[in-house]
This record gives C-alpha cells, structure tokens and sequence, in this order.
C-alpha cells in the first residue's frame, strides 16, 4: 500500500471510502445510529491504534494523519461516537501518533494532518511534531478546521530547523 488513514472513523471526508491504494486504521471498529437516524459505521481495514501502528518503518508514501479533536465530551455524546475524544493524556498521545506517522512514512513522502482548534489550539498540536508543517489552509465556517501538509525531510525536523531571515525578528 501507498497510502495510510491513521484514524480513518466512518471514512467521511473520502470519496471511494474502499480505496484499494489506502489502508485505513481506526481504533474503533463498530456501529451507531446517531441522534438523526443516520447509521455511523467505523470498519476499518487495520483495528490498531495510533500511537502504537503494526506497520514497518517507511511504510507509506502518504499518510492522512486526522485523530480526535475534542477532549471535552460526554463518551456516549453523539460526537463522541461520530468523531471519537482525547483523553486526559492528549499531548502525549498526539505527540506518539505524530511520532508513529512519521517513522512510517518514507522519507520524501507527505502527510496531511486535519485539525479543528475548537477546544485545542493548532499552535499547540504542531509544537508536538517532530517535524514542522510545509503549507497549511484554515476552512470551514469560522475556519476552525486546519488542512496541514508536512513532508518528511530532514531539513524540516524540528530539532535541525534552521531559522529562516524572519524568525526572530
């Protein structure tokens, strides 16, 4: 495979949700029916989790990095179900998700990592990467959601960065 979903849920923002060129990892794998009547189904390929994936090392090409945002939920709250919670060890587990994303990842290879800064902040999460984000795009009605694209090389490690002729200033 060249491509890995680390915590693909119901698949919702894919367009062939059975994508032979994807893997799609979840630690879940069951089914709900929402508030609306609408049946929210998480099957994924791989039941693993995150921050501790059964793959080798350079792995994959690509890697679609979009876990849970929210911290602050009810466990049987509606979005709780549909989007899954962070725990009270948040930091650690993103920090040990970014870590598993890129030991797999090739080098040379992108990850796109999806976060909305609704009750944490993007500022925050990408302090937990290893390596630092490329290019990024802020969306959604009060564009909370943040579409971030990292590629795996060493200039762009967080401990190697070189400062550019801004920073600091």
């Amino acid at each position: 495979m060249r491509i890995l979903d680390m915590c693909c849920g119901s698949k919702m923002f894919w367009f062939d949700k059975n994508n032979p060129l994807v893997d799609f990892c979840d630690i879940r794998d069951e089914q709900h029916i929402l508030c609306d009547e609408r049946e929210l189904i998480i099957k994924p390929d791989y039941q693993c989790d995150f921050r501790e994936l059964p793959f080798s090392d350079s792995s994959y090409e690509h890697i679609v990095f979009d876990p849970p945002h929210l911290n602050k939920l009810g466990q049987n709250s509606w979005m709780a179900k549909k989007y899954g919670v962070l725990g009270n060890t948040w930091e650690d587990d993103l920090s040990k998700g970014f870590n598993e994303a890129f030991r797999v990842l090739k080098p040379g290879g992108t990850l796109i990592f999806k976060w909305n800064e609704t009750q944490i902040t993007t500022k925050k999460v990408l302090s937990l990467s290893p390596y630092r984000p490329m290019y990024g795009h802020p969306s959604g009605k009060r564009s909370n959601t943040h579409w971030i694209c990292f590629f795996k090389d060493e200039l762009y490690r967080n401990q190697q960065s070189k400062p550019t002729s801004n920073e600091g200033e």
